[in-house]
């Protein structure tokens, strides 16, 4: 006498309305199927099940239902509770990352935390172009700016700020713009990802107004936007998880600082599911407390008195 197992093909007949259908979701047979509710009304004293066209429920039926699946949903719990401990700790974990931010930031947090969980696979890609999160082929992604996917689920780990600036040697030679307006008679380094158009789109009293700027060199890598700046190219827009190293060492200067546009947030996005699965729990929390909010490159900047105090985007 299986108790469960009765219960169980009982709750199935009911739900698939049929003896037939019942024992192909359960993959038997129909009089398994049929002996087994037969075994279960026996033990109980009484009709489940009226038999005929359309299958119906007796009074006892109808509460036996309801308190079996009940019962049953709370085994299912019991054991997805059981399975995700594990698997917040074993098995791949697929992640895309932004190439620029994973070889300054991301690569040593994430070999911590591999570290942390040793029976965990990082399986990491890292590129610039957004990848799509509804094939399955990744578990989570790192995203820079604002979201618009709605069918992501997106947690914040920090603000993505960004800062306008040039190499000392180049704002020497060509002096420091003191309005968006003079833009135009500066070299900028355009990232195309952002600005496919040449044109800088900056916050005027509110409101973003474009601005155009003589393009030096065009790219879709934040590392050649970086290297190229330093070089003394021209004025670019980077993200200060890229800047704060170079302007503390005085390699880079912050200029039109009133007029620095939003890069919105650095948000970890992943699947709309039931149950999210602790994994993806654990690395956004462990991000954020290595991060920091404020970021610890922001905090850096803000504490040497570099970029001004405000974080907000």
């Amino acid at each position: 006498m299986n108790k469960f197992s009765d219960m169980s093909t009982f709750v199935t007949v009911v739900e698939a309305a049929s003896f037939s259908e019942a024992a192909r979701r359960l993959g038997t047979t129909k009089s398994i199927v049929s002996e087994r509710v037969q075994q279960l009304e026996k033990r109980l004293g009484c009709a489940l099940l009226e038999r005929g066209r359309p299958l119906r429920m007796t009074q006892a039926g109808v509460v036996f239902y309801e308190s079996a699946s009940r019962v049953l949903e709370d085994v299912e719990r019991a054991e997805e509770s059981v399975q995700e401990v594990q698997s917040s700790l074993r098995g791949t974990f697929r992640l895309a990352v932004p190439m620029a931010f994973m070889t300054r930031h991301l690569a040593p947090i994430l070999s911590r935390f591999a570290a942390l969980h040793p029976d965990l696979c990082l399986d990491v890609e890292a590129q610039d172009r957004v990848v799509s999160l509804q094939d399955g082929q990744y578990d989570m992604a790192i995203r820079m700016g604002e979201l618009s996917d709605s069918s992501l689920v997106g947690r914040t780990i920090t603000v993505n700020r960004h800062v306008i600036c040039a190499s000392p040697a180049y704002l020497e030679q060509r002096g420091t713009p003191d309005h968006p307006c003079d833009l135009a008679h500066h070299d900028g380094l355009i990232y195309y990802n952002r600005e496919p158009n040449g044109m800088w789109s900056l916050p005027i009293d509110g409101k973003r107004q474009s601005f155009r700027i003589g393009t030096r060199m065009r790219t879709d890598s934040g590392h050649l936007l970086l290297e190229g700046t330093r070089a003394g190219l021209g004025l670019a827009i980077l993200p200060t998880f890229l800047a704060a190293e170079p302007i503390l060492a005085g390699e880079l200067v912050p200029v039109l600082q009133a007029y620095s546009p939003s890069g919105g947030q650095i948000s970890a996005v992943y699947r709309k599911t039931v149950r999210t699965p602790p994994k993806i729990h654990v690395l956004i929390e462990f991000l954020a407390e290595q991060v920091g909010h404020p970021a610890h490159w922001d905090a850096n900047l803000v504490s040497a008195g570099l970029i001004n105090g405000s974080l907000a985007v």
